[in-house]
């Protein structure tokens, strides 16, 4: 409904849609609806359930109200004004509900019906809670399975990618999900990627890319450059089975390290689960030490490498070094460095470690195999120390400075690597300041902070704290210009390029006399060239499009040759969430101001597995585009005609909780679905469905050929394990209302869900009972408004009282749940208890009553969209709006044709205390009876007067003998529930 941004505007900052009117058009609009609609005043809910069955006939409601819906959106846009000035009012009213864009795969999986109902529920609570919603869909489109299933099927990429993504809008259809469709966007279309290239060009500009040579994973077969997923665990390529080599080509970086600070230290003010903080952290890993340099000796013969730079965060420890580790593709590991008699080995141990690295092979052996290079390095303080030099598989490639020093003394690895390895272990150099700070014996090493040991190899170091021996190693370092204070990061510079076809082309022009030089804007996009055939050999695809290659420089005119790499997939989705924001803009990424407005999104929702990189990478660049004033208050600034209460009201939404360009405020992760899976008990193989068998004697699951039970659990789903769901059999069978519920009721979002199919029908039979409930209200309209009912709320029956209670006590649930925990089965649960209540009324003219029904319809409706908008017609033809006028956000409520045009209901806090109370009465801490219907809140003195007074009082609070009431000697007294007498 809600359009921040549509088309391209001047500077006037006019835009569509975006203000308080939004609503009251939308109410207009169906409103007009309403009028123009034919309804039966006999509709009742019953019109959809089989009699025979008594199953309800889904596939009918949905198709009507999507067809209503599909009208009332077509009488939006015709109905949209396209020159409102954006107000303050605006931007505090709006809300950016985003999820993660998906890979158009063509089949949508349960996983995507699970996130996609979440969000779908959530940007629907919101709109009915008064929100200018925000919840846009695209296509994540780029990237190799496009590119194989083009080898694999002779069809084009884009055609291949175009045909899944109309098959997946249909399947998202199916589950009801509501997203704006108007700003739908696919990253590999151009007038996308014109704009991700552009924000490369910018990245270039700010000298934030760069071009160096970097190891990739080589088929020598196909001679084609491979990712890591195409590498087996035995370091083989996936299609010609040739073991993999690793070679160095130029590659593009960004220095997202430049931003390490930043990131790490923004994490603090996000609202995300502290489990993805921590991963984030982890991976961004700053750790404060020191850098210093082992020379060689004798001197490198090459002059280029003439020392080991080494970083480390226990300088206290540098005079424990036994050796230093370099990693795979260290500059010295080559044959101008090494000396000739260990060249070849350690070469060819090279090779092998950088295959098992791609393969992401185990680290646990690679921790333990190394090779001496041949190589010494003086030590930094003690020029007469000669350390060896060895390559050693747990040192990562392009990690830091690419070596590490070994201190066997005083880490575990450092420790095996030398067992393994047969290396002389130095004794320890620091030693546990105290006897309760040493290690426990299973650790064979001291790896703790304390006190230097006063030995010869420490020097005048010994006695100092670790702490302070740190400082003054370092100091002394830097005097004789071997070392300094270093700060490190796991964090590595980003590698964007890549050897694909389909993917947004780099945007650079290699030009022999200029160098590299970028597209210019006017000229961007740069294509994908067609016709190119995609076989999966022979490198770079782009390589071979030769008119498409060569091309001029844009500086000198002079012949040049484009860049033949693709941009990483990850800078497609690094700023996807600020076009959706201005999506047909043709000038720009985006508007400043339309951007401003919506940043940051107030709830981003996805899978855990994407807790990472695609996180940081969107981090990274968001926070580059915020600070170079492409969106955030100080661009707006610097923007003309632009009031000061917008300017305000943007800096508020900056600063409410994701500040410095933070991308999403608030962040929600899913769990996975896993499917249910049979395993034979003997052998472990996978069974499919049809190879188990229900028992008819025992109702026990059988293995048909074997007559054994099979092992039951619940997995990932996968077409190995037998154990996928098809998404379109399930809302064809049981409804999408029913999916969706069932899909929330489960677990919560963060859980790993276990999808159970059998259990599916209670929501069905709950969703028929709601039905019925309604049909049967509507025989008894209230004549009196809720509202004017409230008026006389003193007088009202106990049964009323409690009524307009238990509603209250559910929309307090449903609202936190939706609101804090998202814990969407918890407000199901309360749903489900108000549903079960209000069926034990027997006033149903009360206007509480019609209070309640339409309460609960309306919480519903997020949830089970289709079943809350026929409930809500039906009351609506009934009359029951008019009895709840004063809960309606229009002004006649009567005249709205959808529930999402209603506000979600408060809570009447003083509704929420109990009127009566069961207290449970024990003596002597044995329940011996209970207090039915007391007043809540009474007093323990009026308590214990009350049961003495009841008819089982006799029997346990007086003397059978005398008839007198026993002493009481100490009561406990826990309010509203148990009274426990002492006597």
């Amino acid at each position: 409904m809600l359009r921040v941004c549509s088309r391209v505007r001047p500077v006037g900052h006019k835009k569509p849609l975006a203000n308080a009117a939004a609503t009251s058009v939308y109410r207009t609009i169906v409103h007009q609806f309403s009028t123009c609609q034919t309804v039966s005043t006999q509709t009742r809910f019953a019109q959809w359930i089989d009699a025979s069955t008594g199953k309800l006939d889904t596939s009918a409601l949905e198709t009507k109200w999507k067809a209503r819906w599909a009208e009332i959106k077509a009488l939006e846009r015709q109905q949209q004004r396209t020159s409102t000035e954006l107000s303050a009012k605006d931007i505090e009213q709006l809300f950016y509900v985003l999820v993660m864009f998906p890979y158009p795969s063509g089949v949508l999986h349960m996983g995507h019906v699970r996130v996609y109902t979440i969000s779908d529920t959530i940007s629907r609570f919101y709109r009915m809670s008064g929100k200018h919603v925000v919840h846009p869909m695209g296509w994540d489109a780029f990237g190799l399975p496009a590119e194989n299933a083009a080898i694999e099927r002779g069809i084009a990429p884009d055609a291949w990618t175009a045909s899944n993504i109309g098959v997946m809008k249909g399947q998202l259809a199916r589950i009801l999900a509501d997203f704006d469709w108007d700003r739908e966007l696919a990253t590999c279309d151009p007038s996308y990627y014109k704009w991700t290239q552009y924000i490369f060009t910018r990245l270039f500009d700010h000298g934030m890319v760069y071009r160096k040579e970097a190891v990739v994973n080589w088929d020598p077969v196909d001679l084609t450059v491979l990712a890591n997923e195409q590498v087996d665990k035995n370091g083989r390529s996936w299609r010609s089975g040739a073991v993999v080599e690793q070679r160095k080509l130029k590659q593009w970086f960004a220095k997202i390290t430049d931003y390490a600070d930043d990131l790490l230290r923004d994490l603090e003010s996000l609202d995300w689960p502290e489990h993805v903080k921590s991963m984030q952290a982890s991976w961004i890993g700053r750790s404060e030490g020191a850098e210093f340099a082992f020379a060689l000796d004798p001197p490198a013969q090459c002059s280029d490498t003439q020392s080991i730079s080494v970083f480390t965060s226990r300088p206290d420890t540098l005079f424990g070094v036994s050796y230093l580790a370099i990693a795979a593709d260290h500059p010295l590991v080559s044959s101008a460095h090494l000396p000739k008699d260990r060249a070849e080995e350690v070469l060819l141990f090279a090779q092998q470690v950088s295959a098992t690295q791609a393969a992401g092979g185990d680290r646990t052996d690679s921790a333990r195999t190394g090779v001496f290079t041949g190589l010494y390095a003086k030590h930094p303080l003690d020029p007469n120390r000669l350390v060896p030099v060895y390559v050693a598989g747990y040192v990562l490639p392009g990690y830091g400075t690419g070596a590490v020093m070994g201190v066997p003394a005083h880490d575990v690895r450092d420790y095996e690597f030398s067992q393994a390895n047969g290396l002389s272990i130095l004794p320890p150099v620091v030693e546990p300041q105290s006897p309760s700070d040493a290690q426990s014996l299973d650790v064979p090493v001291f790896t703790g902070e304390g006190v230097l040991r006063r030995i010869p190899e420490n020097g005048q170091f010994g006695g100092m704290s670790s702490a302070l021996a740190a400082k003054e190693i370092i100091k002394a370092a830097a005097e004789r210009g071997v070392g300094k204070h270093a700060v490190n990061y796991r964090l590595r510079d980003w590698l964007l390029s890549r050897q694909r076809y389909w993917g947004a082309p780099v945007p650079i022009i290699h030009c022999p006399s200029c160098g590299a030089v970028p597209v210019p804007e006017s000229d961007l996009p740069v294509e994908l060239p067609s016709g190119i055939e995609l076989s999966g050999r022979g490198g770079s695809p782009l390589a071979r499009a030769t008119e498409w290659v060569n091309c001029k420089c844009p500086k000198c005119s002079g012949a040049a040759k484009r860049d033949t790499d693709t941009l990483d997939t990850f800078v497609d989705s690094s700023w996807y969430f600020l076009r959706y924001t201005d999506p047909h803009n043709t000038s720009q990424p985006f508007d400043p101001l339309c951007a401003s407005a919506a940043m940051p999104v107030d709830i981003y929702i996805g899978g855990v597995e994407h807790a990472i990189l695609h996180l940081l990478y969107s981090r990274f660049i968001s926070k580059f585009l915020w600070r170079t004033k492409s969106f955030g208050s100080q661009a707006v600034e610097s923007l003309g005609a632009v009031s000061e209460a917008v300017k305000d009201a943007i800096k508020k939404r900056e600063s409410g909780g994701a500040s410095n360009g933070e991308p999403f405020k608030r962040l929600l992760t899913q769990g996975m679905v896993h499917g249910l899976t049979y395993k034979d008990p003997s052998t472990g193989r996978f069974l499919k469905p049809d190879e188990v068998v229900m028992d008819k004697d025992s109702g026990e699951l059988r293995i048909k050929l074997t007559n054994e039970m099979p092992a039951k659990s619940y997995e990932k789903m996968s077409k190995s394990k037998y154990n996928g769901v098809d998404p379109n059999e399930t809302v064809d069978k049981f409804g999408a209302d029913a999916t969706r519920l069932h899909m929330l009721y489960l677990a919560p979002p963060q859980d790993t869900l276990e999808w159970d199919t059998q259990s599916i029908v209670g929501m069905q039979r709950w969703i028929n009972r709601v039905g019925r409930l309604v049909d049967s209200a509507c025989e008894t309209v209230p004549t009196q408004s809720f509202e004017h009912a409230l008026d006389s709320r003193l007088q009202w029956s106990k049964e009323a009282k409690e009524t307009f209670r238990q509603t209250n006590v559910a929309i307090q649930r449903a609202t936190e749940s939706l609101v804090g925990s998202f814990a969407f089965n918890t407000a199901i649960a309360a749903l489900i208890e108000l549903s079960n209540y209000l069926g034990s009324v027997s006033d149903r003219k009360h206007p509480t009553f019609a209070y309640g029904l339409t309460c609960l319809i309306k919480m519903l409706s997020p949830m089970a969209p289709s079943v809350g908008e026929e409930l809500w017609e039906i009351v609506r033809e009934s009359g029951y709006l008019q009895a709840t006028a004063g809960n309606s956000v229009a002004q006649n409520a009567a005249n709205i044709a959808s529930v999402f045009a209603e506000r979600w209901p408060k809570v009447d806090e003083t509704a929420l205390k109990q009127q009566s109370v069961t207290i449970v009465v024990q003596v002597n801490g044995k329940v011996r009876f209970r207090l039915e219907d007391v007043e809540a809140d009474q007093s323990q003195k009026d308590l214990i007067q009350a049961a003495s007074e009841h008819a089982q009082a006799k029997k346990w609070l007086f003397d059978s003998n005398s008839g007198k009431q026993m002493a009481i000697r100490k009561v406990i007294h826990v309010p509203n529930k148990i009274l426990n007498i002492i006597v």
